[in-house]
């Protein structure tokens, strides 16, 4: 099976995403991309060296310079290809799908992810079959070692991050980085804000120990580490390390959606400025209620990184990000980041003499249950409408599929791109009525 999308493309190595598929990729991109050297990157799985020399050895045959980062977190690739001369870059990894799979980003000559025009130019391209033209002079390969490095100086540069702050607080923070790419940087980030260190995970070889998902049901080892160490926090990181998660001192998961909260919270704390935050449709209520404390708004985006990214644009926001444990940071740069989230959860941390569990619980608090329905042999339209008669006292939006939202919850019901699912999403002041809520509508399809 091979998966496209708007984040790119992800498939079964053995059959659907081998080296020669991705060369294929990689003269599409060649074709689309403008004269320049392209930053290549990748997570941490096995497969993932056979595709990227595969990619490299491509576009070098192709007359193009190649930045290689080897083994580095998505948005340290992001960043390097906005903070360079490159035209544009290419990270193999498959986010938080199994080991079995893997998959390619593509990434813009200003760090964001392809449109989903340019998306739907790309796929085109490899369906045409683009023809391969090597040229007589090799592109150069260049091997850059201080990516990680980079990304992080330009992180502790941040003006929203009170480095002195935090690092007067010596804080303890143990990290599951689930062997990926992150198994390097964010020990790496946390050091150079004088934390004391406890790593669970942190060897970058792609054995996912834990479920790649940095979910509360995977991060019970990080939980243990946190509360035997008697650390401040734990933070957990997908394979590619764009996503967040964090444990409070008590070894509780805090959930990903709070990460985006604190990060958020902290930030406005910190600028004093009522800037509005962009997130997409299925984000939190919990960021509506706190940004009615700072005078503020949330305005939200279809469901996807990049949808989130444009809008932040549109409307010159500072700050924005997903639920999923996805910050994003506009000085950092467009897209989602783990060790900007990171540092934003500890600014939050030094703003305060409580612990990590007491902040929570003085911020808004909700709960979002997620389920999703089979459509096979299911009138999605007729069943919307059932829904929509049902929930005449909502205010809807039809941004992305429907979404219905009352004072202090809401559902969001959305057609799956890639599988005949519907995904529904509810959130309430308890488990038990976002619950109810999804069974509600689940009994009207």
């Amino acid at each position: 099976m091979l998966i496209r999308s708007i984040s790119g493309v992800r498939g079964l190595v053995a059959s659907h995403l081998t080296p020669e598929i991705a060369r294929g990729y990689a003269r599409a991109v060649d074709k689309l991309l403008p004269a320049g050297e392209i930053v290549l990157g990748r997570d941490s799985r096995p497969s993932g060296v056979a595709l990227i020399k595969a990619i490299s050895d491509e576009l070098l045959a192709l007359g193009r310079n190649v930045v290689d980062c080897d083994i580095v977190p998505t948005p340290t690739v992001q960043f390097i290809t906005e903070h360079s001369a490159a035209v544009g870059g290419i990270i193999v990894t498959a986010s938080h799908n199994p080991i079995e799979w893997n998959g390619l980003k593509f990434v813009r000559a200003d760090g964001t992810f392809f449109l989903p025009q340019e998306c739907d130019e790309l796929f085109a391209q490899v369906d045409a079959g683009c023809e391969t033209i090597h040229v007589a002079e090799a592109g150069q390969h260049i091997t850059r070692t201080d990516a990680i490095e980079a990304h992080i100086y330009h992180i502790l540069d941040l003006d929203c991050i009170n480095v002195e702050a935090i690092r007067k607080r010596k804080f303890k923070i143990a990290i599951d980085a689930v062997n990926g790419a992150g198994a390097e940087a964010l020990p790496t980030l946390l050091h150079a804000l004088d934390c004391e260190v406890f790593p669970v995970y942190c060897e970058p070889t792609g054995d996912f120990l834990r479920g790649t998902e940095p979910l509360p049901e995977n991060l019970i080892d990080l939980g243990n580490a946190v509360t035997a160490n008697q650390a401040d926090a734990g933070f957990a990181v997908d394979p590619d390390a764009d996503r967040l998660a964090v444990v409070a001192e008590e070894g509780d998961p805090l959930g990903e959606e709070n990460t985006l909260v604190l990060a958020a919270d902290g930030y406005w704390q910190t600028t004093g400025r009522p800037e509005p935050i962009v997130v997409n449709l299925s984000t939190t209520m919990a960021l509506d209620k706190l940004a009615e404390r700072y005078d503020t708004k949330v305005l939200r985006s279809a469901v996807g990184e990049i949808n989130v990214v444009q809008m932040m644009q549109s409307v010159d926001a500072s700050l924005g990000g997903e639920g999923n444990g996805g910050v994003i940071l506009k000085a950092a740069h467009l897209g989602r980041d783990s060790l900007v989230g990171a540092a934003m959860v500890l600014n939050r941390l030094a703003q305060s003499d409580r612990p990590l569990s007491e902040i929570i619980e003085s911020l808004p608090q909700f709960v979002i249950v997620k389920d999703k329905v089979n459509l096979e042999g299911v009138d999605v339209n007729q069943s919307l409408e059932f829904v929509k008669q049902e929930f005449t006292d909502a205010e809807i939006n039809l941004v992305d599929g429907v979404k219905f939202t009352w004072d202090d919850h809401w559902v969001h019901l959305r057609k799956s791109n890639t599988e005949p699912i519907m995904r529904i999403y509810a959130e309430a002041t308890s488990e038990e009525l976002a619950r109810n809520l999804v069974q509600q509508v689940k009994s009207l399809i």
